[in-house]
């Protein structure tokens, strides 16, 4: 601001002394050309000596009054270039008899300049020797009586001096204006600096508090300009990270319990059987158990992997064409005690026929495993299980199934798919769950440029669909 306040007054102090020294000029010029023309009117309408003296007195009348009125020094000279009347002879009572003005008394205009002014007007800037000592803005206009050059009136003002005072005034006013001005600037830029900082200050405290495990902190907003926004936009991060923690944590117990229950179930099985608690007879039912529970430490960790794989890119497609149909047969198969063993009905298959897709078999294996899992799981006692497979009304393949059961709420539909995210926590540790596989599915599926979604009616049914493009054009067969 400073810079800027030294620049704009040299800008303008330039502008303005050019502007004073041209409007001077005209001042001048104009000034003595009318006293000149004034005075030539007057002297035509003299014929007595008694009108010439009463012409003087009118002349140094006006030469007094022109000359006050713009404060600069107005005379006349006679062709010869000597003095005859001046600004102060008005200021003292001139008498055509006197001797002149003290002042002007020794001033004596150049030959060579009075020629000039005869000839028309005269303006210099420069200094005159034998007249001025310093550069003096000076202007002359000839007189003439019956055609007859008799004299001229000049008008001169010291350049530095009347500039300086000139510049003084202008420096003032500009100076003060200024003061004003940046008082005004710093108390704006103040106010905004305040409101600009204020929440980048609660944003740098509540950065602190979410470095410490602390979630709860939020930032003021205020408006609806690009601040406002960002603090908004700030508090929606905060509450997903509220979220992420939360749910890492309760990941983290899930997970802790999920493999703290099998290893327990296995090391005491295990011991029984080696300190022979349990007879021999009974330790193939046993060994069975401790299969199921390890089967299911597996299928964990697989998630696990699994999960860290596709967070660091490192879980590339290696698309096949295949049928899907199969998969959801076979898939099915392996669950067989569990429906059995709740009397679930299954439904789907004899309508079924090959549907084939492009995709990597691997994770659409595991899309399967998980859903049919889930559906399993939930499905009531004496329930029923559908499995749907073909095509959509647009040539896109689909799978869904549908099983009976409790269902789930519309308000936990739309979170299903959240890492970590487990419907029933009352019953999170019965269900078997860590709250990633209908992540994984959402990734998968979406990592093969398809969707999936759920549809639930509370205590009718929940049915997962997934639709995948059809590419079976991409693959020979």
């Amino acid at each position: 601001m400073l810079v800027s306040y030294l620049v704009l007054a040299s800008s303008l102090t330039v502008f303005l002394s050019n502007r004073w020294a041209r409007e001077t000029q005209e001042l001048l010029q104009v000034n003595v050309k009318q006293s000149a023309e004034y005075t030539e009117n007057l002297l035509s309408k003299c014929h007595t000596r008694e009108d010439a003296e009463n012409a003087l007195v009118i002349m140094c009348n006006n030469v007094g009054v022109t000359a006050t009125a713009i404060d600069t020094d107005i005379f006349f000279v006679n062709h010869e270039g000597k003095v005859i009347i001046c600004r102060e002879d008005f200021l003292y009572n001139y008498s055509p008899n006197s001797d002149g003005c003290l002042v002007h008394s020794g001033y004596t205009i150049p030959k060579e300049i009075v020629e000039k002014v005869s000839q028309g007007e005269y303006f210099s800037s420069k200094e005159i020797e034998g007249l001025f000592t310093e550069d003096t803005f000076f202007a002359g206009y000839p007189v003439y009586m019956n055609d007859t050059f008799v004299g001229a009136f000049f008008a001169s003002t010291p350049v530095e001096a009347k500039l300086k005072e000139y510049a003084s005034n202008m420096v003032g006013m500009y100076f003060w204006s200024a003061i004003f001005a940046a008082a005004l600037s710093f108390l704006v830029i103040y106010a905004f600096t305040a409101k600009l900082t204020n929440p980048l200050r609660q944003m740098s405290n509540a950065t602190k508090s979410y470095a410490q495990g602390d979630f709860s902190k939020r930032v003021s907003v205020r408006g609806s300009d690009e601040l406002a926004e960002l603090c908004k936009s700030f508090n929606q991060m905060a509450t997903a990270l509220s979220v992420l923690e939360s749910s890492r944590r309760s990941f983290v117990a899930n997970v802790s319990h999920e493999l703290k229950t099998p290893m327990t179930t296995i090391g005491g099985f295990i011991d029984g059987m080696l300190d022979g608690t349990i007879p021999p007879e009974k330790h193939e039912e046993y060994l069975g158990v401790v299969s199921v529970e390890v089967k299911r430490l597996s299928r964990l960790v697989t998630s696990m992997l699994n999960l860290s794989k596709i967070e660091a890119g490192e879980l590339e497609i290696k698309p096949v064409k295949f049928d899907i149909s199969q998969h959801l047969i076979n898939c099915m198969l392996t669950f067989e005690q569990e429906i059995e063993k709740k009397n679930i009905t299954i439904n789907g298959f004899e309508e079924m026929g090959q549907t084939f897709i492009f995709a990597d078999r691997d994770m659409i294996y595991q899309v399967v495993y998980n859903l049919i899992d889930n559906a399993v799981k939930f499905t009531n006692e004496n329930g029923t299980i559908t499995v749907f497979a073909g095509e959509t009304t647009d040539g896109k393949n689909y799978v869904s199934i549908e099983n009976t059961g409790e269902g789930i709420s519309p308000e936990e539909t739309g979170r299903i798919f959240e890492r970590f995210y487990k419907v029933d926590k009352s019953r999170s540790y019965d269900v078997k769950s860590a709250g990633l596989g209908l992540y994984l599915c959402k990734t998968i599926v979406e990592m093969h440029q398809g969707r999936i979604f759920a549809e639930s009616q509370k205590g009718k049914f929940t049915r997962f669909t997934f639709i995948l493009p059809n590419n079976n054009s991409k693959s020979g067969g």
